[in-house]
């Protein structure tokens, strides 16, 4: 993009399609953890919140990839990873 003198636009006013990514995680994380939990204090939340961050990265399937786990799509099968 800087080859071609042109910078993308991230000015947070009306560009919904800038935040959706990060918007949807959130979304998630809120229904598949937090709601599911009665949170006391800040430790707990964020045992919670590592456990399914753990789980959505290492173990939780994306239709988006194909049905498999984002360590498997970005990093490979579970073998090549071991070996490093």
């Amino acid at each position: 993009m800087i080859a071609c003198n042109h910078l993308p636009v991230i000015d947070g006013r009306g560009r919904y399609l800038d935040n959706i990514f990060i918007e949807r995680l959130w979304r998630s994380l809120k229904q598949e953890a937090v709601y599911l939990h009665e949170i006391t204090d800040g430790f707990q939340a964020e045992r919670i919140i590592d456990d399914w961050i753990g789980f959505y990265n290492l173990e939780r399937p994306h239709t988006a990839l194909d049905k498999r786990t984002p360590d498997i799509a970005y990093f490979g099968n579970a073998e090549t990873r071991k070996a490093a």
